[in-house]
């Protein structure tokens, strides 16, 4: 790809992060295309589908936590790096607003642009899932689907206007359902006292 090129793409998913961070990932193409102060057929050339766009705005975000994932798995207690993992995971999602929508979506549809990052991400918290689980640190009546679901449901708390305040608090109750009596939520690296006999 030419530098010129590069330039305007680069330049016009700046805009489109911008753009759906505002208005949700319904946002029109043309609105985008208006803000970047390119006709419709340059950003079409460049992200021919929505789903494109987002794919292309969202990868490294994707990459960066799959990444992270890897790294808990080293350098953190099980249930500390699943819950690190989990709140890291959550907040990025709500940074773009609808887009849990679209990657519950993409999980099931391998023609969608999304499908392969959204795939590589639930592994990797299904991996974290799986060792705070052998460890003993977290119920094994959950998979890394459901766990997924539980990233999308969350996100879409954060969203709600009404719903909103009360996010941080639902995260934890969900922590906390997710890890058996052996763990803690209340921060990493912290476990709660156990109740002498």
């Amino acid at each position: 790809m030419r530098a010129d090129a590069r330039k305007n793409r680069d330049h016009v998913l700046a805009v489109a992060g911008t753009a759906i961070t505002e208005q949700g990932v319904d946002v029109s193409l043309r609105d985008i295309a208006r803000r970047a102060d390119v006709g419709l057929a340059t950003l079409l050339r460049h992200f021919p589908t929505r789903e494109a766009l987002l794919e292309a705005l969202l990868r490294t975000s994707f990459d960066e936590m799959t990444a992270q994932a890897a790294e808990l798995e080293t350098l953190s207690s099980p249930e500390d790096a699943l819950v690190s993992w989990l709140r890291d995971c959550v907040a990025w999602t709500t940074e773009y607003r609808g887009v849990t929508v679209l990657m519950a979506a993409a999980i099931e549809d391998t023609e969608s642009a999304l499908h392969a990052s959204c795939v590589t991400l639930r592994a990797a918290g299904a991996r974290l899932l799986a060792r705070a689980q052998a460890a003993g640190t977290a119920r094994n009546d959950i998979d890394g689907t459901d766990l997924f679901a539980l990233v999308a449901a969350l996100a879409w708390l954060s969203d709600q206007p009404s719903l909103a305040p009360r996010a941080d608090h639902l995260f934890d109750v969900v922590a906390s359902a997710i890890l058996t009596s052996e763990a803690s939520t209340d921060a990493p690296g912290e476990r709660r006292p156990r109740a002498r006999s």
